[in-house]
């Protein structure tokens, strides 16, 4: 699915939640979903990610009933306003949800979890032959930030992505349906952060699409000295550019119209390198 576009992809956030860390609570009406999602498209995004389970530090669970509900009327609306052609990626770590969302008409599972939280979730992008993006994470929300600690973050998260993959691969997913996600602050202190957009090379060497979700994230604004999310769409869009240069293919964002331009620059600018003419 991803081998058809020539360069890297905005994958444009959409969280229909209450308490999301940056946009919680913005989305929950269809039809204010519906006109964001139209914005994102003009934008630039390639992909829409919908969420109803927000994965911030701290965040309680949402049964997979409450995501389906919350979900499922959003992507139908987007395929009834005509977005017949849009792909959409599910956001959740259950089978049970992401089921429901690919029959409503989502085309890519996301999950944060990568299996850990529902093994069945593997089973069925393998079924139904969807692609699905595995990110590394260390605990889970709600406690994931309390204490994270690693010896050399880069190689162990290299190391479960490589065991994520082979899981993935044992079921029967099609090694083009594999996309995998260093899980930037999700159990990640600052300098593990750092670390891993510092050697993103070591996560494309495995040899999978990269997808990158920096947008927004506390660690920049500890750089930064900023507190308010929104704030940091400059910050964000330096590690898109940056992500680009090392080869990742993917960037989950919520400023779609800046990090679409940062894709296009560094593209160009890496086509140029590569002495290649065609950048579009």
């Amino acid at each position: 699915m991803f081998a058809r576009f020539n360069k890297p992809l905005i994958m444009g956030i959409l969280n229909v939640t209450p308490d999301s860390f940056s946009d919680g609570g913005r989305y929950l009406d269809v039809e204010r979903a519906v006109q964001q999602v139209e914005s994102m498209l003009a934008n630039g995004a390639d992909i829409i990610d919908i969420g109803g389970e927000s994965t911030r530090p701290g965040a309680e669970p949402v049964p997979a009933d409450e995501q389906i509900r919350r979900i499922v009327p959003v992507i139908k609306a987007i395929r009834d306003h005509g977005l017949a052609d849009v792909l959409i990626s599910v956001d959740t770590t259950l089978s049970a949800v992401a089921k429901a969302a690919l029959l409503a008409g989502a085309n890519i599972i996301n999950d944060v979890s990568a299996g850990d939280d529902d093994e069945s979730i593997l089973v069925l992008a393998a079924k139904v032959q969807v692609p699905i993006i595995l990110m590394h994470r260390q605990g889970r929300p709600k406690t994931m930030q309390d204490s994270p600690y690693y010896k050399d973050v880069v190689q162990e998260v290299v190391n479960t992505l490589k065991a994520k993959i082979d899981a993935a691969l044992a079921v029967g997913i099609m090694p083009g349906h594999i996309v995998i996600d260093p899980g930037i602050g999700f159990g990640k202190r600052k300098q593990d952060n750092l670390d891993l957009l510092a050697h993103l090379d070591s996560l494309v060497a495995l040899g999978f699409p990269v997808l990158l979700g920096t947008s927004r994230k506390r660690f920049m604004g500890d750089i930064c000295d900023v507190t308010e999310p929104a704030e940091l769409v400059t910050a964000t869009a330096v590690t898109t550019a940056l992500g680009v240069m090392a080869g990742v293919r993917i960037f989950r964002v919520h400023d779609v119209k800046e990090n679409r331009q940062a894709v296009d620059v560094a593209w160009a600018i890496k086509q140029s390198r590569l002495g290649r003419s065609d950048v579009r």
